[in-house]
Protein backbone atom coordinates (compact mmCIF):
# COMPACT_ATOMS: atom_id res chain seq x y z
CA UNK A 1 0.00 0.00 0.00
CA UNK A 2 1.61 3.56 -0.92
CA UNK A 3 0.18 4.95 2.98
CA UNK A 4 2.70 7.60 4.81
CA UNK A 5 6.52 6.64 5.15
CA UNK A 6 8.77 8.81 7.48
CA UNK A 7 11.32 9.28 5.15
CA UNK A 8 9.33 11.34 2.70
CA UNK A 9 7.90 13.65 5.45
CA UNK A 10 11.32 14.03 6.67
CA UNK A 11 12.88 14.60 3.32
CA UNK A 12 10.15 17.21 2.65
CA UNK A 13 10.75 19.01 6.05
CA UNK A 14 14.59 19.05 5.07
CA UNK A 15 13.77 20.59 1.19
CA UNK A 16 11.54 23.50 2.97
CA UNK A 17 13.80 23.99 6.27
CA UNK A 18 16.82 22.89 4.41
CA UNK A 19 19.06 26.06 7.34
CA UNK A 20 16.91 24.63 10.28
CA UNK A 21 18.20 22.64 12.89
CA UNK A 22 17.69 18.84 12.94
CA UNK A 23 19.19 18.13 16.01
CA UNK A 24 21.52 19.61 18.76
CA UNK A 25 23.61 18.05 21.56
CA UNK A 26 26.15 20.26 23.54
CA UNK A 27 27.93 22.92 20.85
CA UNK A 28 27.14 20.81 18.04
CA UNK A 29 23.94 21.80 15.63
CA UNK A 30 23.29 19.22 12.88
CA UNK A 31 20.68 21.59 10.11
CA UNK A 32 17.83 19.28 8.15
CA UNK A 33 19.69 19.44 4.93
CA UNK A 34 22.78 18.00 6.82
CA UNK A 35 20.58 15.29 8.56
CA UNK A 36 19.13 14.50 5.16
CA UNK A 37 22.69 14.11 2.97
CA UNK A 38 24.06 12.47 6.03
CA UNK A 39 21.27 9.90 6.38
CA UNK A 40 21.67 9.50 2.15
CA UNK A 41 25.03 8.31 2.99
CA UNK A 42 24.79 6.12 5.48
CA UNK A 43 21.81 4.37 3.60
CA UNK A 44 23.86 4.00 0.44
CA UNK A 45 26.38 2.85 2.69
CA UNK A 46 24.08 -0.01 4.06
CA UNK A 47 22.46 -1.01 0.59
CA UNK A 48 26.14 -1.28 -1.31
CA UNK A 49 26.99 -3.98 1.43
CA UNK A 50 23.73 -6.13 0.45
CA UNK A 51 20.99 -5.08 2.83
CA UNK A 52 17.75 -5.75 0.95
CA UNK A 53 14.38 -4.55 1.38
CA UNK A 54 12.85 -4.76 5.27
CA UNK A 55 16.16 -6.29 6.89
CA UNK A 56 16.98 -4.87 10.09
CA UNK A 57 19.38 -2.49 11.13
CA UNK A 58 20.18 -2.24 15.35
CA UNK A 59 21.17 0.96 16.75
CA UNK A 60 23.71 0.17 19.67
CA UNK A 61 24.00 3.87 20.90
CA UNK A 62 23.24 6.07 23.41
CA UNK A 63 21.43 9.26 22.88
CA UNK A 64 23.18 11.63 19.59
CA UNK A 65 22.42 12.62 16.21
CA UNK A 66 24.13 9.97 14.77
CA UNK A 67 20.75 7.24 16.41
CA UNK A 68 18.86 9.68 14.71
CA UNK A 69 20.11 9.82 11.61
CA UNK A 70 20.49 6.03 11.42
CA UNK A 71 17.40 5.96 11.87
CA UNK A 72 15.90 8.26 8.98
CA UNK A 73 18.92 6.46 6.71
CA UNK A 74 16.84 2.95 7.53
CA UNK A 75 13.86 4.86 6.37
CA UNK A 76 15.12 6.32 3.25
CA UNK A 77 16.65 2.77 2.61
CA UNK A 78 13.39 0.79 3.65
CA UNK A 79 15.47 -0.77 6.00
CA UNK A 80 14.45 -1.68 9.56
CA UNK A 81 15.64 0.30 12.29
CA UNK A 82 15.63 -1.70 15.85
CA UNK A 83 16.21 -0.31 19.18
CA UNK A 84 18.82 -1.54 21.34
CA UNK A 85 19.33 -1.36 24.98
CA UNK A 86 22.89 -0.27 25.66
CA UNK A 87 22.22 -1.81 29.37
CA UNK A 88 22.36 -5.19 28.05
CA UNK A 89 24.68 -8.01 28.75
CA UNK A 90 26.68 -9.46 26.16
CA UNK A 91 24.35 -12.61 26.62
CA UNK A 92 21.18 -10.50 25.96
CA UNK A 93 22.59 -8.31 22.91
CA UNK A 94 23.20 -11.85 20.73
CA UNK A 95 19.95 -12.82 21.77
CA UNK A 96 18.50 -9.69 20.46
CA UNK A 97 20.23 -9.40 17.36
CA UNK A 98 19.63 -13.25 16.35
CA UNK A 99 15.97 -13.02 17.20
CA UNK A 100 15.90 -9.30 14.90
CA UNK A 101 17.97 -11.02 12.51
CA UNK A 102 19.87 -7.95 11.84
CA UNK A 103 22.22 -7.69 9.16
CA UNK A 104 24.03 -4.11 10.17
CA UNK A 105 24.93 -2.75 13.45
CA UNK A 106 25.49 1.08 14.28
CA UNK A 107 27.36 1.75 17.57
CA UNK A 108 29.88 3.80 19.80
CA UNK A 109 33.19 2.66 20.14
CA UNK A 110 32.79 2.53 23.67
CA UNK A 111 30.94 -1.24 23.03
CA UNK A 112 33.93 -2.72 21.19
CA UNK A 113 34.29 -4.98 23.90
CA UNK A 114 31.41 -6.38 24.00
CA UNK A 115 30.99 -6.52 20.45
CA UNK A 116 34.91 -8.48 19.99
CA UNK A 117 32.72 -11.19 22.39
CA UNK A 118 29.64 -11.77 20.66
CA UNK A 119 30.67 -11.08 16.77
CA UNK A 120 31.06 -14.79 16.25
CA UNK A 121 27.32 -15.82 17.60
CA UNK A 122 25.67 -13.14 15.17
CA UNK A 123 26.87 -13.96 11.41
CA UNK A 124 23.82 -12.43 9.95
CA UNK A 125 25.66 -8.99 10.90
CA UNK A 126 27.59 -8.32 7.46
CA UNK A 127 28.10 -4.56 8.22
CA UNK A 128 29.38 -2.36 11.29
CA UNK A 129 29.26 1.09 11.74
CA UNK A 130 31.92 2.55 14.27
CA UNK A 131 30.18 5.89 16.05
CA UNK A 132 33.73 7.42 17.35
CA UNK A 133 32.67 8.46 21.09
CA UNK A 134 36.77 9.40 21.53
CA UNK A 135 36.98 5.98 23.74
CA UNK A 136 39.78 4.04 21.05
CA UNK A 137 40.22 3.44 17.54
CA UNK A 138 38.10 1.50 15.21
CA UNK A 139 37.98 -1.89 15.04
CA UNK A 140 39.73 -3.60 11.23
CA UNK A 141 36.31 -5.07 11.10
CA UNK A 142 34.06 -1.95 10.84
CA UNK A 143 33.89 1.64 8.89
CA UNK A 144 33.51 4.49 10.52
CA UNK A 145 30.29 5.82 10.83
CA UNK A 146 31.92 9.46 9.50
CA UNK A 147 33.54 7.56 5.95
CA UNK A 148 29.47 6.55 5.47
CA UNK A 149 27.73 9.74 6.50
CA UNK A 150 29.50 11.97 4.29
CA UNK A 151 29.84 10.18 1.12
CA UNK A 152 28.39 11.79 -1.99
CA UNK A 153 25.47 10.55 -2.96
CA UNK A 154 21.76 11.15 -4.46
CA UNK A 155 18.60 11.00 -2.25
CA UNK A 156 18.33 7.66 -1.78
CA UNK A 157 15.13 6.02 -3.34
CA UNK A 158 16.24 2.25 -3.37
CA UNK A 159 15.25 0.30 -6.53
CA UNK A 160 12.76 -1.82 -3.95
CA UNK A 161 11.08 1.16 -3.37
CA UNK A 162 9.35 2.38 -0.02
CA UNK A 163 5.82 2.52 1.21
CA UNK A 164 3.34 2.82 4.35
CA UNK A 165 3.59 -0.63 4.93
CA UNK A 166 7.72 -0.27 5.48
CA UNK A 167 7.84 -1.59 9.65
CA UNK A 168 9.25 0.05 12.94
CA UNK A 169 10.15 -1.93 15.48
CA UNK A 170 10.23 -1.30 18.97
CA UNK A 171 11.44 -4.03 21.05
CA UNK A 172 10.28 -3.97 24.14
CA UNK A 173 11.41 -5.94 27.77
CA UNK A 174 8.20 -5.77 30.26
CA UNK A 175 9.78 -6.27 33.54
CA UNK A 176 10.78 -9.60 32.56
CA UNK A 177 11.61 -12.32 30.08
CA UNK A 178 13.26 -11.51 26.73
CA UNK A 179 11.72 -8.55 25.07
CA UNK A 180 9.71 -8.79 22.26
CA UNK A 181 9.72 -7.01 19.09
CA UNK A 182 6.74 -4.83 18.33
CA UNK A 183 5.94 -4.49 15.21
CA UNK A 184 4.71 -1.11 13.62
CA UNK A 185 3.24 -0.43 10.16
CA UNK A 186 5.08 3.02 9.29
CA UNK A 187 1.72 4.39 7.95
CA UNK A 188 -0.43 3.50 10.65
CA UNK A 189 2.24 4.93 13.23
CA UNK A 190 2.55 8.17 11.44
CA UNK A 191 -1.25 8.52 11.84
CA UNK A 192 -1.26 7.87 15.66
CA UNK A 193 1.89 10.45 16.31
CA UNK A 194 0.96 12.79 13.99
CA UNK A 195 -2.21 12.99 15.72
CA UNK A 196 -1.62 12.83 19.46
CA UNK A 197 2.11 14.60 19.38
CA UNK A 198 2.37 16.63 16.67
CA UNK A 199 0.65 17.81 13.50
CA UNK A 200 -2.24 15.81 12.02
CA UNK A 201 -1.73 14.07 8.76
CA UNK A 202 -4.44 12.43 6.42
CA UNK A 203 -5.59 9.35 7.12
CA UNK A 204 -5.68 8.63 3.22
CA UNK A 205 -1.82 9.51 2.23
CA UNK A 206 -2.18 12.70 0.16
CA UNK A 207 1.31 14.51 -0.46
CA UNK A 208 0.67 17.45 -1.89
CA UNK A 209 -0.24 18.36 2.06
CA UNK A 210 3.81 18.25 2.51
CA UNK A 211 4.49 21.42 0.45
CA UNK A 212 1.91 23.57 2.70
CA UNK A 213 3.32 21.68 5.94
CA UNK A 214 6.38 23.36 6.68
CA UNK A 215 6.30 27.05 6.61
CA UNK A 216 8.21 27.27 9.45
CA UNK A 217 10.73 25.49 11.78
CA UNK A 218 8.59 22.88 14.46
CA UNK A 219 9.04 23.02 17.96
CA UNK A 220 11.64 22.48 20.38
CA UNK A 221 11.97 18.65 21.76
CA UNK A 222 13.86 17.18 24.40
CA UNK A 223 13.60 13.66 25.50
CA UNK A 224 15.13 13.13 28.61
CA UNK A 225 14.94 9.43 28.42
CA UNK A 226 17.01 7.58 25.73
CA UNK A 227 15.84 7.29 22.19
CA UNK A 228 15.96 3.19 22.69
CA UNK A 229 13.40 3.68 24.89
CA UNK A 230 9.81 4.07 23.00
CA UNK A 231 8.80 7.27 24.54
CA UNK A 232 12.12 8.46 23.79
CA UNK A 233 11.57 7.34 19.92
CA UNK A 234 7.59 8.38 19.29
CA UNK A 235 7.94 11.72 20.65
CA UNK A 236 11.00 12.22 18.85
CA UNK A 237 9.62 11.27 15.30
CA UNK A 238 6.50 13.05 16.39
CA UNK A 239 8.46 16.40 16.75
CA UNK A 240 11.00 15.63 13.82
CA UNK A 241 7.94 15.01 11.45
CA UNK A 242 6.59 18.85 12.38
CA UNK A 243 9.27 20.09 11.16
CA UNK A 244 11.08 20.50 14.50
CA UNK A 245 14.36 20.20 16.47
CA UNK A 246 15.54 17.71 18.99
CA UNK A 247 18.04 18.83 21.47
CA UNK A 248 19.43 15.66 23.45
CA UNK A 249 21.60 15.80 26.31
CA UNK A 250 25.18 16.36 26.28
CA UNK A 251 25.63 13.49 29.37
CA UNK A 252 25.23 10.13 29.12
CA UNK A 253 23.68 9.81 32.98
CA UNK A 254 20.87 11.52 33.75
CA UNK A 255 21.47 15.15 35.46
CA UNK A 256 18.77 17.21 36.02
CA UNK A 257 20.66 20.25 36.59
CA UNK A 258 22.27 19.94 32.56
CA UNK A 259 18.61 19.03 31.74
CA UNK A 260 17.13 22.51 32.85
CA UNK A 261 20.58 24.76 31.45
CA UNK A 262 19.74 22.85 27.97
CA UNK A 263 16.39 24.25 28.49
CA UNK A 264 17.03 27.37 28.65
CA UNK A 265 20.07 27.83 26.58
CA UNK A 266 18.28 25.93 23.79
CA UNK A 267 14.73 27.43 23.95
CA UNK A 268 12.90 24.08 24.67
CA UNK A 269 9.13 23.39 24.09
CA UNK A 270 8.32 20.28 25.26
CA UNK A 271 10.07 17.70 27.51
CA UNK A 272 9.40 14.06 27.22
CA UNK A 273 10.19 12.03 30.49
CA UNK A 274 9.37 8.61 32.47
CA UNK A 275 7.68 9.08 35.49
CA UNK A 276 8.86 10.25 38.92
CA UNK A 277 12.11 8.73 38.09
CA UNK A 278 12.85 11.80 36.19
CA UNK A 279 10.46 14.14 37.25
CA UNK A 280 11.48 13.99 40.95
CA UNK A 281 15.12 14.36 40.58
CA UNK A 282 13.85 17.38 38.07
CA UNK A 283 11.82 19.12 40.71
CA UNK A 284 14.23 18.35 43.49
CA UNK A 285 16.65 20.81 41.45
CA UNK A 286 14.33 23.55 41.10
CA UNK A 287 13.69 23.70 44.55
CA UNK A 288 17.33 23.79 45.74
CA UNK A 289 17.89 26.56 43.07
CA UNK A 290 14.78 28.76 42.82
CA UNK A 291 14.93 31.32 40.34
CA UNK A 292 18.18 29.79 38.44
CA UNK A 293 16.27 28.71 35.81
CA UNK A 294 14.55 30.75 33.01
CA UNK A 295 11.93 28.36 31.84
CA UNK A 296 9.55 30.41 29.63
CA UNK A 297 10.00 28.77 26.66
CA UNK A 298 9.40 24.99 28.13
CA UNK A 299 4.92 24.85 27.57
CA UNK A 300 4.52 20.78 27.40
CA UNK A 301 6.34 17.81 30.01
CA UNK A 302 4.86 14.25 28.82
CA UNK A 303 5.66 10.76 30.95
CA UNK A 304 4.29 7.65 28.99
CA UNK A 305 4.64 4.42 30.21
CA UNK A 306 4.85 4.68 34.20
CA UNK A 307 2.67 6.89 36.11
CA UNK A 308 3.93 9.53 38.11
CA UNK A 309 2.61 11.34 41.47
CA UNK A 310 0.02 14.37 41.94
CA UNK A 311 2.35 15.76 44.13
CA UNK A 312 5.51 15.87 41.94
CA UNK A 313 3.34 17.43 39.04
CA UNK A 314 2.19 20.33 41.75
CA UNK A 315 5.43 21.04 42.52
CA UNK A 316 7.23 21.22 38.86
CA UNK A 317 3.48 23.43 38.13
CA UNK A 318 4.75 26.02 41.51
CA UNK A 319 7.76 26.29 39.21
CA UNK A 320 6.31 26.89 35.88
CA UNK A 321 2.50 27.61 36.14
CA UNK A 322 2.18 27.55 32.22
CA UNK A 323 3.49 24.29 31.33
CA UNK A 324 1.16 21.44 30.46
CA UNK A 325 2.20 18.04 31.81
CA UNK A 326 0.87 15.39 30.28
CA UNK A 327 0.46 12.15 31.30
CA UNK A 328 0.36 9.94 28.90
CA UNK A 329 -1.21 6.00 29.39
CA UNK A 330 0.25 4.40 26.57
CA UNK A 331 2.72 1.50 25.46
CA UNK A 332 4.82 0.07 22.69
CA UNK A 333 2.06 -1.85 21.85
CA UNK A 334 -0.79 0.40 22.70
CA UNK A 335 -0.96 4.06 21.88
CA UNK A 336 -3.32 6.31 23.05
CA UNK A 337 -5.27 4.64 25.65
CA UNK A 338 -5.44 7.76 28.01
CA UNK A 339 -4.30 10.63 29.04
CA UNK A 340 -4.27 13.41 32.41
CA UNK A 341 -3.33 16.88 31.54
CA UNK A 342 -2.88 19.09 34.24
CA UNK A 343 -2.28 22.55 33.80
CA UNK A 344 -3.42 25.69 34.85
CA UNK A 345 -1.79 24.95 38.39
CA UNK A 346 -3.85 21.96 38.80
CA UNK A 347 -2.19 18.79 39.03
CA UNK A 348 -4.50 15.84 38.22
CA UNK A 349 -5.26 12.65 40.39
CA UNK A 350 -2.59 9.73 39.63
CA UNK A 351 -3.40 7.03 37.91
CA UNK A 352 -6.56 8.43 36.62
CA UNK A 353 -7.32 8.96 32.44
CA UNK A 354 -9.53 10.37 29.84
CA UNK A 355 -10.01 7.25 27.76
CA UNK A 356 -9.70 7.67 23.91
CA UNK A 357 -12.26 7.55 21.51
CA UNK A 358 -11.01 4.04 20.70
CA UNK A 359 -10.43 2.59 24.39
CA UNK A 360 -12.38 0.02 25.99
CA UNK A 361 -13.07 -2.22 29.02
CA UNK A 362 -12.94 -5.47 28.71
CA UNK A 363 -13.65 -9.10 30.79
CA UNK A 364 -11.99 -12.38 30.63
CA UNK A 365 -13.93 -13.28 27.74
CA UNK A 366 -12.98 -10.48 25.80
CA UNK A 367 -16.25 -8.72 25.88
CA UNK A 368 -16.76 -5.13 26.76
CA UNK A 369 -17.59 -3.83 29.93
CA UNK A 370 -19.95 -0.81 30.08
CA UNK A 371 -21.58 -1.01 33.58
CA UNK A 372 -19.11 1.13 35.75
CA UNK A 373 -16.77 0.22 38.52
CA UNK A 374 -16.29 -3.08 37.34
CA UNK A 375 -12.79 -4.08 37.10
CA UNK A 376 -11.71 -5.40 33.49
CA UNK A 377 -8.37 -5.52 31.13
CA UNK A 378 -7.74 -1.97 28.85
CA UNK A 379 -8.15 -2.48 25.44
CA UNK A 380 -7.40 0.36 22.46
CA UNK A 381 -8.29 -0.24 19.00
CA UNK A 382 -8.15 2.10 15.90
CA UNK A 383 -4.76 1.76 14.05
CA UNK A 384 -2.53 -0.15 16.47
CA UNK A 385 0.79 -2.88 15.57
CA UNK A 386 0.53 -5.89 13.63
CA UNK A 387 2.01 -7.88 16.03
CA UNK A 388 5.33 -9.30 18.08
CA UNK A 389 8.19 -10.80 15.45
CA UNK A 390 8.31 -14.10 15.42
CA UNK A 391 5.73 -14.53 18.16
CA UNK A 392 2.16 -15.61 17.06
CA UNK A 393 0.74 -16.64 20.53
CA UNK A 394 2.33 -13.76 22.08
CA UNK A 395 0.47 -11.59 19.22
CA UNK A 396 -2.98 -13.61 19.77
CA UNK A 397 -3.03 -12.78 23.42
CA UNK A 398 -2.46 -9.15 22.81
CA UNK A 399 -4.34 -8.67 19.80
CA UNK A 400 -7.89 -9.37 20.36
CA UNK A 401 -11.09 -9.24 18.42
CA UNK A 402 -13.74 -7.64 20.04
CA UNK A 403 -17.31 -7.24 18.48
CA UNK A 404 -15.46 -7.65 15.28
CA UNK A 405 -12.90 -5.49 15.83
CA UNK A 406 -9.48 -5.58 16.18
CA UNK A 407 -7.79 -4.07 19.68
CA UNK A 408 -4.64 -4.34 21.49
CA UNK A 409 -4.48 -5.48 25.27
CA UNK A 410 -1.50 -5.26 26.67
CA UNK A 411 -2.46 -6.77 30.27
CA UNK A 412 -3.49 -3.20 32.27
CA UNK A 413 -6.62 -3.62 34.79
CA UNK A 414 -9.08 -0.61 34.92
CA UNK A 415 -11.70 0.56 36.08
CA UNK A 416 -14.36 2.81 34.23
CA UNK A 417 -15.55 5.45 36.56
CA UNK A 418 -19.13 6.85 36.51
CA UNK A 419 -17.17 10.50 35.49
CA UNK A 420 -16.59 8.45 32.37
CA UNK A 421 -12.87 8.13 33.21
CA UNK A 422 -10.48 5.60 33.73
CA UNK A 423 -8.88 4.54 37.22
CA UNK A 424 -5.66 2.49 35.78
CA UNK A 425 -5.19 -0.02 38.55
CA UNK A 426 -2.04 -1.92 36.77
CA UNK A 427 -0.63 -4.85 35.47
CA UNK A 428 -2.34 -8.18 35.83
CA UNK A 429 1.18 -9.81 35.46
CA UNK A 430 2.65 -8.74 38.56
CA UNK A 431 -1.14 -8.51 40.63
CA UNK A 432 -0.26 -9.57 44.09
CA UNK A 433 -3.75 -11.75 45.76
CA UNK A 434 -2.89 -12.07 49.55
CA UNK A 435 -5.86 -13.38 51.30
CA UNK A 436 -8.14 -14.06 48.80
CA UNK A 437 -7.98 -10.04 47.31
CA UNK A 438 -6.14 -8.81 44.70
CA UNK A 439 -3.31 -6.19 45.06
CA UNK A 440 -2.11 -4.37 42.60
CA UNK A 441 1.37 -3.17 43.29
CA UNK A 442 1.13 0.44 41.11
CA UNK A 443 -1.66 1.38 43.42
CA UNK A 444 -0.06 1.33 46.29
CA UNK A 445 3.86 2.35 44.77
CA UNK A 446 2.21 5.58 44.23
CA UNK A 447 0.72 6.06 47.90
CA UNK A 448 4.12 4.96 49.87
CA UNK A 449 5.94 7.71 47.33
CA UNK A 450 3.30 10.44 48.26
CA UNK A 451 5.63 9.71 51.68
CA UNK A 452 7.90 12.81 52.50
CA UNK A 453 10.79 10.58 53.24
CA UNK A 454 10.59 8.05 49.66
CA UNK A 455 11.95 8.37 46.47
CA UNK A 456 10.77 5.77 45.25
CA UNK A 457 9.20 2.19 45.55
CA UNK A 458 8.28 -1.18 44.53
CA UNK A 459 5.38 -3.39 46.16
CA UNK A 460 5.99 -7.56 45.04
CA UNK A 461 4.39 -10.19 47.09
CA UNK A 462 6.48 -12.75 49.27
CA UNK A 463 4.74 -16.34 49.72
CA UNK A 464 2.96 -16.55 52.56
CA UNK A 465 1.45 -20.22 54.27
CA UNK A 466 -1.83 -18.54 55.18
CA UNK A 467 -2.60 -16.18 52.98
CA UNK A 468 -1.02 -17.02 49.92
CA UNK A 469 0.69 -14.06 49.53
CA UNK A 470 1.68 -10.87 51.68
CA UNK A 471 2.93 -7.79 50.63
CA UNK A 472 6.88 -6.49 50.82
CA UNK A 473 7.77 -2.87 50.14
CA UNK A 474 11.24 -1.82 48.84
CA UNK A 475 11.82 1.53 49.57
CA UNK A 476 14.30 3.88 48.54
CA UNK A 477 14.54 6.75 51.05
CA UNK A 478 15.06 10.32 50.52
CA UNK A 479 17.48 11.35 52.94
CA UNK A 480 17.17 9.85 56.57
CA UNK A 481 14.36 6.38 55.81
CA UNK A 482 11.53 6.33 57.50
CA UNK A 483 10.34 3.88 60.37
CA UNK A 484 8.75 0.46 59.65
CA UNK A 485 5.51 0.98 60.93
CA UNK A 486 5.14 4.83 59.68
CA UNK A 487 5.68 3.86 55.80
CA UNK A 488 3.26 0.96 56.78
CA UNK A 489 0.87 3.29 58.52
CA UNK A 490 1.17 6.18 55.63
CA UNK A 491 -0.60 3.07 53.08
CA UNK A 492 -2.88 2.48 55.96
CA UNK A 493 -4.36 6.08 55.75
CA UNK A 494 -5.01 5.88 52.34
CA UNK A 495 -5.91 2.77 51.56
CA UNK A 496 -7.78 -0.20 52.20
CA UNK A 497 -6.24 -2.45 55.22
CA UNK A 498 -5.40 -5.40 53.10
CA UNK A 499 -3.00 -3.94 50.47
CA UNK A 500 -1.01 -2.12 52.86
CA UNK A 501 2.50 -3.85 53.25
CA UNK A 502 3.65 -6.16 56.17
CA UNK A 503 6.91 -5.35 55.99
CA UNK A 504 9.52 -2.92 54.39
CA UNK A 505 12.85 -2.83 52.81
CA UNK A 506 15.03 -0.04 53.13
CA UNK A 507 17.44 -0.14 50.08
CA UNK A 508 20.27 2.19 48.83
CA UNK A 509 18.46 2.30 45.53
CA UNK A 510 15.29 0.50 43.75
CA UNK A 511 17.69 0.14 40.25
CA UNK A 512 15.12 1.36 37.80
CA UNK A 513 15.73 1.03 34.20
CA UNK A 514 16.20 3.98 31.74
CA UNK A 515 12.86 3.71 30.74
CA UNK A 516 11.28 3.93 34.01
CA UNK A 517 10.37 0.07 34.38
CA UNK A 518 12.09 -2.27 37.12
CA UNK A 519 13.04 -6.15 37.25
CA UNK A 520 9.94 -7.11 39.87
CA UNK A 521 10.96 -10.94 39.47
CA UNK A 522 15.08 -9.69 41.31
CA UNK A 523 12.98 -7.55 43.66
CA UNK A 524 10.42 -10.13 44.27
CA UNK A 525 13.12 -13.08 44.79
CA UNK A 526 15.63 -10.28 47.18
CA UNK A 527 12.24 -10.03 49.32
CA UNK A 528 11.41 -13.22 49.52
CA UNK A 529 15.08 -13.94 50.69
CA UNK A 530 14.79 -11.94 53.36
CA UNK A 531 11.60 -12.61 54.87
CA UNK A 532 10.60 -16.11 53.98
CA UNK A 533 11.04 -17.33 57.60
CA UNK A 534 9.08 -14.31 59.32
CA UNK A 535 6.84 -12.31 55.56
CA UNK A 536 3.81 -11.65 58.57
Amino acid sequence: MPGWNFAEIWEAAADHLPDAPFARQGDRTVTWREADRRADGVARTLLDAGAGKQDKVAQYLYNCPEYLETVFACFKASLVPVNTNYRYTADELASLWDNAGAVAVVFHGCFVDTIEAIRARVPKVQTWLWVDDGSGPCPPWATPYEAAASRPTERVLPAHGRDGDDLYMLYTGGTTGMPKGVMWRQDDLVIVLCGTLGTPLPEERDPTVLDTMFEKPGAVGLPACPLMHGTGAFTTFSVLSAGGCIVLLPSRHFDPAELLDEVEAKGVNAIAIVGDAFAKPILAALDANEGRWGLSSLMAMTSSGVMWSEETKQGLLRHNPQMFLMDAFSSSEALGMGQSVSGGGQAAKTAKFEPSVNTIVVDDDDQQITEPGVMGRLAVGGRQPIGYYKDPEKSARTFIMVDGKRYSCPGDYAVLEEDGLITVLGRGSVCINTGGEKVFPEEVEEVIKTHAGVRDAVVVGVPHERFGETIVAVVEPNGDAPAEQEVIGHVRERLAAYKAPRRVIMVETIGRAPNGKVDYKRLKEEATATYSADPR
